[in-house]
């Protein structure tokens, strides 16, 4: 009874893709999310009898043949690349990505992670950091005595004075991009690092080599979209209660096969 093996497969193939859609969900508000989606694929045949062989004597060549599928297996959970809208938080330190590219962040084990959330804070010793306290590459230091900062949409930071008319330039920030991003590895907390799928990180800066601007006082929202959400949830929720009905006609037959005398 094979029907009971291929029913399992698709039931917890719909389970992840419920688990991939409630995960989108969570993250509706969380800054520069963009969604993930769960991709299949049939598993392997039976070939009980091969498209091509000879059937008879004479010579006759199957057309199509016997190949019974055995189930489903997940293929990859990919993420959706979109600009998500700006929102304006007149935020000195916040900076959205209009366009590609990731800002750069020093983390604490001596990797380079890669970020959207461009929502920094300015450490104890005036180190812009993320929310996660991890410093943003290059380092960028605010002078104690700095009356408000400025970004311009090329990652220069500016400081400006008390007693002094012109700015004065701090650092500029810098962006990567990335042959596929689809390839980057999720390590929680907005954060990413390249692997061999995603290849090696291009960094350069804002607004050149294909790569997004800056701009201060806003942050990208999460890319998710609610309807879309809804409607994928509500497939897969059918789809696994159609295998589960799968499930209890096999049962059903098994019974009806142990019952006959």
């Amino acid at each position: 009874m094979r029907a009971l093996k291929i029913a399992a497969t698709g039931m917890a193939a719909q389970q992840m893709r419920v688990e991939t859609i409630s995960n989108n969900l969570a993250n509706m508000s969380t800054t520069g999310y963009n969604a993930r989606r769960a991709e299949f694929a049939d598993l392997h045949y039976q070939q009980l009898s091969r498209a091509g062989s000879i059937n008879a004597a004479d010579g006759t060549v199957l057309p199509t043949g016997v190949q019974l599928g055995l189930g489903v297996r997940p293929a990859a959970v990919s993420v959706h690349l979109a600009q998500g809208s700006l929102s304006a938080t007149n935020g000195d330190l916040d900076v959205a990505i209009d366009g590609n590219g990731y800002l750069e962040v020093q983390l604490p084990s001596g990797e380079i992670g890669y970020t959207r959330d461009g929502a920094l804070k300015r450490s104890a010793e005036g180190v812009i950091v993320t929310s996660d306290g991890f410093p943003v590459a290059p380092e960028i230091v605010i002078p104690d005595d700095a009356r408000s900062i400025s970004i311009n949409a090329e990652g220069e930071v500016y400081a400006y004075f008390q007693n002094n008319i012109e700015a004065q330039l701090l650092g500029q920030f810098t962006m990567a991009n990335f042959t596929n991003p689809k390839g980057l590895e999720a390590r929680g907390s907005n954060l990413f690092t390249e692997t061999e799928a995603s290849g090696p990180a291009l960094s350069t800066t804002p607004g050149q080599d294909g790569l997004g601007t800056l701009r201060q006082g806003y942050l990208e929202d999460s890319s998710v979209d609610p309807v879309r959400e809804v409607t994928e949830l509500i497939e897969a929720q059918r789809g696994y209660e159609l295998n589960s009905k799968v499930i209890s006609a096999a049962d059903q037959m098994m019974g009806a096969t142990a019952q006959v005398r």
